[in-house]
């Protein structure tokens, strides 16, 4: 039994079938953060999300993915054990520095490539990457990025292309997804594109009020760096950016091969060191 094991204390968190609160451990006094799911209001479908969820979480095991340690079922919830991450969420962090720099989004941006990376070589598409979805693992400097909330993941067949669905978040979302065409792994790349641009200058490359005409400029690849934000960006991190938002996905760069571009892999010659002042990180959620 779940209460036999843990202690349950306060709410960090809420969903619409669940609540995350932090739990300690009896025996060992570790702390860790526990989503509880209320099992009665669930369809057939929720319960099959759920279960892709825990299957998916259970083989990921990578230093920059939240850890779901173990589950449990208990007088009609279901429980989820995960890592308690108390750094917040990475583009908060962000905005309270006084200033921000190309390599420091360098080291940001290598973490969360390496963490999708290993999702793809484990067959895992998360199709849902966005700010709010990265988390820093405590508040001490430097501290670790970590890849959360796979309640959107798949599982693929290899790089095969399928139809999975319509399923994201507006601003993230890739021209084959809006355009509801068979998909894979780049859709992942194409949200960590929308991500590094959003992490250099604060705003979107993609945005209209209306999410039709949004999806429209999206599925043409629309985008621009405006003067004067970008002028003292490098053109390496343009190029960067560029291969991940190709509107074609078979042209689209790799984790793997992003790994490999000189400004991540080689960023101490390539980032510039400039720093710039951060006024606001937006996150666009829809």
């Amino acid at each position: 039994m779940f209460t036999d094991l843990y202690e349950i204390r306060e709410e960090v968190g809420k969903g619409a079938f669940s609540v995350v609160k932090k739990c300690v451990s009896r025996k060992t006094k570790q702390e860790f953060a526990v989503k509880i799911i209320t099992t009665s209001k669930l369809t057939k479908r929720d319960f099959e999300k759920l279960e892709r969820e825990a299957r998916v979480c259970q083989k990921l095991r990578h230093k920059n993915i939240v850890r779901l340690h173990e589950t449990f079922d208990q007088g009609g919830c279901h429980y989820m054990l995960f890592d308690l991450i108390t750094g917040g969420e990475l583009f908060e962090d962000i905005v309270t520095r006084e200033y921000y720099s190309e390599r420091e989004a360098s080291r940001c941006i290598q973490q969360i490539l390496e963490a999708v990376q290993f999702c793809h070589k484990n067959d895992v598409v998360h199709r849902d990457l966005k700010p709010e979805n990265l988390l820093l693992d405590s508040k001490r400097p430097n501290s670790a990025i970590k890849l959360a909330d796979f309640g959107l993941a798949i599982e693929s067949q290899g790089n095969k292309a399928e139809h999975f669905g319509f399923a994201g978040t507006p601003g993230y979302l890739s021209p084959e997804v809006i355009k509801k065409e068979k998909y894979n792994k780049p859709v992942d790349l194409w949200a960590v594109g929308v991500i590094l641009y959003i992490l250099l200058v604060g705003y979107p490359p993609f945005w209209e009020e209306d999410a039709k005409a949004m999806y429209e400029i999206i599925k043409e690849g629309k985008y621009s760096y405006p003067s004067p934000e970008w002028d003292t960006v490098s053109r390496e991190v343009k190029q960067l950016i560029d291969s991940m938002l190709q509107v074609d996905p078979s042209k689209r760069i790799t984790a793997v091969e992003a790994l490999r571009h000189p400004w991540i892999c080689n960023r101490e010659k390539v980032a510039n060191a400039v720093h710039r002042q951060v006024e606001s990180v937006t996150c666009f959620e829809s």
